[in-house]
């Protein structure tokens, strides 16, 4: 369940999209067919991959054509739905040259970040699968989809060396997003009515956050108190841990663990994307 405070991001995605174009505007040919750490993809691949996240939100969301829609309320068969569907696009659009990309990504980037402005951040928004299956505010639908434009612009300045995006103004409204994965993977644990696991993000643009135990689910909060059980990671971990670019196993040595420890790793099963 969703309790925390709105994050509110729709200003920052013309800021994003801007990194984005002088990113790739700026790229050699041999540097546009480098690989990512998205497994079989190179850059241009994943730049593909944004521009069919523009054109999705356009047109299921503003035009309301549903016809690309997935309905099915099971996670494994969504992520293997969605894996298809962004491969087929991936491979099917391989032939379009880097100046009709970013023609493609300007014009769609700009029309998805004039749509988003629209919207209210407080009103009823898609479901976001990755944070459970509650009703999604509006302002984590919008924050969702800030999140996937981040980090797939972070692969992209990783494989070819460009400056990081993780100035704390950019960064840290990613890891507040992120967090909203903690009462999905906590959803099969069982505890007290008012038990609290604290998740801290160490670095400029980390925080805070406690998921409490409600009577029947978990819920995140900013409130504050002892915790029975807390973890601790870095904010660059968290943010590969959450995208599965690391794994639990590889970040484990380096969070710190208080408490219950079997409670505060859980945190370590967040996902916050889907595919």
């Amino acid at each position: 369940m969703i309790k925390a405070q709105p994050i509110i991001v729709a200003p920052l995605f013309s800021t994003l999209l801007e990194r984005l174009l002088e990113t790739l505007s700026k790229l050699s040919r041999e540097e546009w067919q480098k690989p990512t750490p998205c497994p079989g993809w190179s850059v241009q691949d994943i730049a593909l991959h944004l521009l069919d996240g523009d054109i999705g939100q356009l047109s299921r969301h503003r035009d309301t054509f549903e016809a690309s829609l997935i309905r099915t309320n099971r996670w494994e068969e969504l992520v293997d739905l969605l894996n298809q569907k962004n491969e087929q696009w991936v491979k099917a659009t391989r032939g379009t040259s880097p100046r009709v990309l970013l023609d493609l990504l300007s014009f769609n980037g700009g029309q998805a970040n004039q749509y988003f402005a629209t919207l209210d951040p407080l009103s009823k928004g898609p479901g976001v699968a990755w944070a459970g299956t509650e009703p999604t505010p509006m302002w984590l639908h919008i924050a969702r989809e800030y999140t996937e434009r981040w980090h797939h612009q972070k692969q992209i300045r990783e494989a070819v060396g460009k400056s990081a995006l993780t100035q704390p103004s950019l960064f840290a409204p990613v890891l507040s997003t992120f967090v909203n994965g903690l009462p999905r993977a906590y959803a099969g644990i069982t505890a007290p009515t008012g038990t609290k696991v604290k998740l801290s993000i160490t670095g400029d643009s980390g925080g805070h956050w406690y998921l409490v135990r409600g009577q029947n689910s978990w819920v995140l909060s900013v409130g504050e108190g002892r915790p029975d059980a807390q973890l601790t990671i870095d904010q660059i971990d968290a943010w590969k841990l959450f995208t599965k670019s690391l794994t639990k196993e590889e970040v484990r040595p380096r969070v710190k663990v208080e408490g219950d420890s079997e409670l505060a790793l859980k945190a370590l099963d967040t996902i916050s994307i889907i595919a």
